[in-house]
This record gives structure tokens, C-alpha cells and sequence, in this order.
């Protein structure tokens, strides 16, 4: 008996699902390097019409989420892998600074403006994955006594996050090495943290 074709329907949606995934790695690559590149230039970088970028994401804004959700869904996956849990919270705090310079090396992305929320609220939200994790380790490791208890964990996650920025933010501009940076951070947020 020979074998039924697949129906139409199912090679449609493969080769939606590709076309989704290809244009959201381009949007990334590319928006990680020229924030203001358009979805014209995206679907070009994507090697594909720009109707098609239309069809799968309706607008920039829509585009721009679906990136952050993307990455959002790594970040989770990388951050419960590193095991915030374990040994000193100062050794964790090394843990998630290394897990998340690597995040911020891989996705220039996340320090561009174009994935920046006009909405300081929302811009909240999209970092509760990250800052979650973070403020419980801060508490962690204040309950120890590893870390400096008289100054809010809200604000030593605020900090900390700044800090990240800013080591990309002199990668980017050359003024430091990836190795460099991704160093200074580390020592930084521990030195924010920790009782000296």
C-alpha cells in the first residue's frame, strides 16, 4: 500500500512556523545592531517578502513582543538551569551575573532602545522573569547575612540590572572587551551586595 501525501494544510503551517522563526532571528540580528531598521529591512535581512513579516506579525509593536517573549522563554529556561538555590547566595549571585551576561552578549537586543518600553510599568513586567530570581537571592542572601540588609532588595535589583547594562553598553561602544565587561559586572554586583 503506498503512502497517503501529507495534507497540504500541515506543509502550509511547517513552512509558516519557519517563516515565523526566520524572521524573528533576523528581527533579533538585526535590531540588536540598527534599532531603527524598519520591517522592510527585516524581512530583507530574513530573505523573505515582506508580506510575509505583515502576515505573522501585524505591526512593529507586535514583532517587538513577540521577540521579548522569544527571549523571555530562554532567559526562564537558562536562569532555572543555573540553580539559584544552592551553596552561598554569593556564589549564586556569580551564577546569575555570569548566566545573564551571557544572555546580554547573545541578545544585543535587550540593551537597544527598540525593545525599551515607553511604559515604565510594562518595562517592569517584561523584566519580572529576570528580576524575580534576583530579589529572591537578594533576600537570600540578606537573611545569611551575606548581603547588606539595611538596603532594599528592590534596589539592589535595580542596581544590579544598571550595572549589566552598563557593561554592554561599554562593550558596544568598544570601551571594553567581552571578557572585561562581563568581569566588572560580576564583581560589581557582588560588591553592591555584599557586606565589605
Amino acid at each position: 500500500m503506498s503512502e497517503l501525501p501529507k495534507p497540504r494544510a500541515r506543509r502550509r503551517r511547517a513552512d509558516a512556523e519557519r517563516s515565523i522563526v526566520v524572521t524573528l532571528d533576523a528581527a533579533i540580528n538585526l535590531l540588536g545592531r540598527r534599532p531603527e531598521a524598519s520591517m522592510e529591512e527585516i524581512a530583507a535581512e530574513a530573505g523573505v517578502a515582506r508580506q510575509t513579516v505583515y502576515a505573522h506579525f501585524a505591526s512593529r509593536d507586535a514583532l517587538l513582543q513577540a521577540i521579548v517573549d522569544r527571549i523571555t522563554t530562554e532567559v526562564v529556561a537558562i536562569f532555572d538551569a543555573v540553580d539559584l538555590e544552592s551553596g552561598t547566595a554569593a556564589d549564586a549571585l556569580d551564577r546569575w551575573t555570569d548566566a545573564s551576561w551571557t544572555l546580554l552578549h547573545r541578545y544585543p537586543i535587550l540593551l537597544s532602545p527598540a525593545v525599551a518600553s515607553a511604559n515604565p510599568q510594562e518595562d517592569h513586567e517584561r523584566h519580572l522573569p529576570i528580576t524575580e530570581r534576583l530579589d529572591s537571592l537578594i533576600r537570600r542572601g540578606q537573611r545569611s547575612g551575606e548581603f547588606h540588609r539595611d538596603t532594599p532588595p528592590t534596589w539592589l535589583v535595580a542596581a544590579i540590572i544598571s550595572l549589566g547594562h552598563t557593561a554592554g553598553q561599554q562593550v558596544q561602544a568598544g570601551l571594553m572587551s567581552i571578557r572585561d565587561a562581563g568581569t566588572a559586572f560580576r564583581e560589581s554586583a557582588r560588591r553592591v551586595c555584599t557586606r565589605c
